[in-house]
């Protein structure tokens, strides 16, 4: 509350025969050398009994007044307002009708903070005025203190400063995991990773800036943001993850990459963890590997029928190079686990090199690539040739060397399963003859390259009819024939989805090479000349495979949209 305000107020309680004119005056110049709101300067001076000043204030500001410590306010209603941003700015969540968010306030007069609530919570803000005692014991028992966050802080910054004097100590190091297990941080990053699991989160974002402490869960692809923790305990939660992840906690100055094993009602969980130190502090991502929720079976991930019937057709050979090929967590390496396993038998030796090394699978032999030791793909690409293998997986093709070993693999009797990051399947044949492969050499080894993405898939429990207007239709590329046909849905959000959306599927491009497209490729003709003789030749392009999925009623319009381009 700004000082005119404060001193128009005073004056209200003159009038209102609350307070002396002597009173006033001493108010007026208390606000003068001291930063304290009007409701703390009247209780300090023993000037007004603070539940007569609120009941003043309410009818003087036309906001309803409330007695905080009689409601019983369900989680659901409190978690709508950060924890942080609730103690900085003193209110509280307490009821919703519709649209309409009751919230206790401190000061009912401040629109700038009642237009910030409006825009974390995006509901229609309904004030009301509580006094600052009555929040603060709220907060008390339904927040951590502030009192126990500066313990706990003080007791996690001695901690770390006796693990960086002491390096790499082990026994300084279990004295720390007991000690973080004692406090309240860990209760808080095993409920986050708890959280996220459920949620079926892919990854978890913990992002240090300036004064808060960001976090953000990726699911079905898109980040969602979480509420944000104490800025306090940024330290300390990022030091418990640490250890959870056996990462250095002296070391701050370079990226470290560790893994955490945790069992959620029965099931085990793997997170990668890597930490990258940014200006603020050290930003930590959780990967979570969930191999209950992957997906193995080619004919569920989402390939329609003729495209699968290349890839499997492909995947049965004896020899020859099949790419995957697609923006990181596009699915790439779901779709070669799938592959392996339908291919997985007693009579086959097949080897992996990973980096890393996401899901264990029995009967298949996976390396994990260790650059700092000179295990590399190459390298270890040419020590599975001495290894006697049917099929060899490589994580990914990323220079000449390794491309260059694939090739050499597959047009000496081995099937070879790979990656490469290029937008499209015709790109990849460029791509390969940008690191300078022969031509011939590409044309002769490689069999079929899949390009594939994830759209998310309408949530079937809220799924309903809507409109789309018929220009943008045409726009998208569906022919005006079949326009009238169509019935596009959309998700409207429940309980058991995200924003209407729940779960994924796959996009699939698949792209043999035929007669046509090695002669293409010995000329060194452009990605968009090939792209156009496959398409030809019958090849659906992404675009197209997600305008069928429209069509069937899967996916949206605004998927189609995000996920695929027309070039």
């Amino acid at each position: 509350m700004k000082g005119k305000k404060k001193e128009k107020i005073v004056e209200g309680l003159v009038s209102a025969n609350l307070i002396s004119k002597e009173e006033a005056d001493k108010l007026n110049r208390h606000f003068k050398v001291s930063k304290d709101s009007l409701e703390e300067a009247v209780v300090k001076q023993d000037i007004l009994q603070e539940d007569k000043f609120i009941e003043f204030l309410s009818k003087y500001l036309g906001v309803p007044n409330i007695d905080i410590s009689e409601f019983e306010v369900p989680d659901g209603i409190i978690q709508l307002i950060p924890e942080d941003f609730a103690q900085k700015s003193l209110c509280i969540p307490i009821k919703k009708r519709g649209k309409i968010l009751g919230v206790a306030m401190v000061d009912p007069t401040d629109i700038a903070l009642i237009d910030d609530i409006k825009f974390v919570t995006g509901y229609e803000i309904e004030p009301y005025i509580v006094s600052r005692r009555q929040i603060k014991e709220f907060m008390n028992q339904h927040y951590e203190t502030k009192d126990d966050i500066d313990e706990i802080m003080k007791y996690m910054k001695d901690e770390e400063l006796e693990v960086v004097k002491e390096e790499e100590d082990s026994t300084d190091m279990k004295a720390l995991e007991a000690a973080i297990e004692e406090t309240p941080v860990v209760r808080y990053v095993d409920s986050l990773i708890a959280g996220a699991i459920r949620k079926g989160a892919s990854d978890i974002h913990i992002e240090p800036y300036e004064k808060i402490l960001r976090v953000r869960t990726r699911i079905d692809g898109v980040l969602f943001e979480e509420p944000s923790p104490p800025f306090k305990l940024k330290n300390s939660i990022i030091s418990r993850i640490k250890v959870m992840a056996t990462l250095d906690l002296a070391e701050h100055r370079i990226p470290q990459d560790g893994r955490i094993k945790m069992r959620l009602r029965e099931k085990e969980v793997d997170l990668r963890v890597s930490s990258i130190p940014t200006l603020y502090g050290e930003k930590i991502v959780m990967r979570v590997l969930d191999k209950s929720a992957l997906n193995v079976d080619l004919e569920k991930i989402g390939f329609e029928k003729d495209g699968l019937d290349k890839f499997l057709r492909a995947i049965q050979a004896p020899y020859g190079l099949i790419l995957v090929t697609g923006p990181t967590g596009s699915g790439k390496t779901t779709t070669l686990y799938s592959a392996l396993s339908r291919i997985n038998t007693p009579d086959t030796n097949i080897m992996t090199a990973e980096d890393p090394v996401e899901y264990n699978f029995v009967g298949i032999n996976q390396v994990q690539m260790r650059e700092k030791v000179g295990l590399t793909f190459a390298s270890a690409l040419r020590s599975f040739l001495r290894q006697d293998p049917d099929i060899i997986m490589v994580g990914e093709i990323r220079d000449h060397e390794t491309a260059s070993i694939a090739i050499r693999a597959a047009l000496t009797g081995h099937l070879v399963l790979s990656t490469l990051h290029t937008n499209d399947a015709p790109s990849a044949i460029s791509r390969l003859l940008d690191m300078e492969i022969a031509p011939f050499l590409v044309s002769s080894s490689l069999v079929l390259v899949v390009a594939q993405r994830l759209v998310r898939k309408i949530c079937p429990k809220c799924k309903e009819p809507t409109s789309v207007p018929r220009e943008t239709l045409l726009e998208v590329g569906i022919p005006a024939g079949e326009i009238d046909k169509i019935t596009p849905y959309y998700g409207k959000g429940c309980s058991e989805c995200n924003n209407g959306y729940k779960g994924r599927g796959g996009l699939y491009e698949v792209m043999t090479m035929s007669p046509k497209i090695k002669e293409l490729t010995l000329e060194k003709a452009s990605a968009t000349k090939i792209k156009d003789s496959a398409i030809k030749e019958g090849m659906l392009t992404l675009r197209d495979m997600a305008i069928l999925k429209f069509k069937k009623g899967e996916i949206t319009l605004e998927e189609v949209l995000r996920v695929t381009s027309v070039v």
